[in-house]
């Protein structure tokens, strides 16, 4: 579990005692805005006291997630380039036994605004709280509760499809990937594809391009490798040498 600037103790007391209800093993904050061991915290976090005490701190959330295989982020939002799932289906592509209980996230953003652009880029789902049309907004504990009953639900198989089988082996850390993304940005940058105004939101399309082809770390390492090497041909030309 991922809390992003959490702002509220209280809420985040609330979201520990649900961690400890629905047997989510770790809770991680990005930046907190709030002192997580504050007394309202305590109080609210009753049974889940100890994951309060044991939560650790992240500058980003590409830190938070960065051993991570799968992550998914509740989002509000309507449109953009990935349409959010219901919960069911999210937390069911989430549900990865094999990959291991530490190397899956869910993320929820900051109490106020959410999650930016950039942050649901990094997540390979994106999830949704249906509401009734007027005023969806949810306190972050209650979405988070909602969010883990829906898992609770598809773990015991009482809704929600299983997670399809990674015929190639687990999916890559969200680390390899972030490394991949940032060396083939440096790259394109320096042979004029990309220009400094727009990288940002052409490198959003690659990104949201692997996240669709969910690329086994045999893949990623294999697309790393080439740019590796376009990058050394390039230098290379540009200094004049020969083969």
């Amino acid at each position: 579990m991922v809390l992003i600037e959490p702002a509220g103790p209280l809420n985040v007391g609330s979201v520990a005692r649900l961690c400890a209800n629905y047997a989510v093993p770790e809770l991680r904050l990005v930046a907190p805005r709030c002192d997580p061991l504050a007394d309202e915290a305590r109080r609210m976090a009753v049974h889940g006291v100890h994951l309060l005490e044991q939560a650790r701190q992240f500058p980003s959330l590409a830190a938070a997630i960065a051993d991570c295989r799968r992550v998914v982020a509740a989002s509000g939002r309507e449109g953009g380039a990935t349409t959010p799932l219901p919960p069911e289906e999210a937390l069911a592509w989430l549900r990865t036994p094999a990959e291991g209980p530490a190397a899956v996230a869910l993320v929820f953003g900051r109490e106020d605004r959410g999650l930016d652009s950039q942050e649901l880029g990094q997540a390979g789902r994106l999830l949704r709280i249906p509401t009734p049309p007027g005023y969806g907004s949810l306190n972050l504990s209650h979405a988070v509760a909602v969010c883990l009953a829906a898992g609770q639900r598809t773990l015991a198989g009482q809704e929600g499809p299983a997670a399809p089988a990674m015929a190639g082996g687990p999916l890559p850390p969200r680390q390899a990937v972030e490394d991949l993304l940032a060396d083939a940005e440096e790259l394109l940058l320096e042979v004029g594809f990309l220009q400094p105004h727009t990288a940002r939101a052409r490198m959003a399309g690659v990104r949201e391009l692997l996240r669709r082809a969910e690329a086994l770390p045999g893949e990623l390492a294999l697309l790393r490798g080439m740019v590796h090497q376009l990058r050394w041909a390039c230098r290379r030309g540009s200094d004049g040498g020969s083969g």
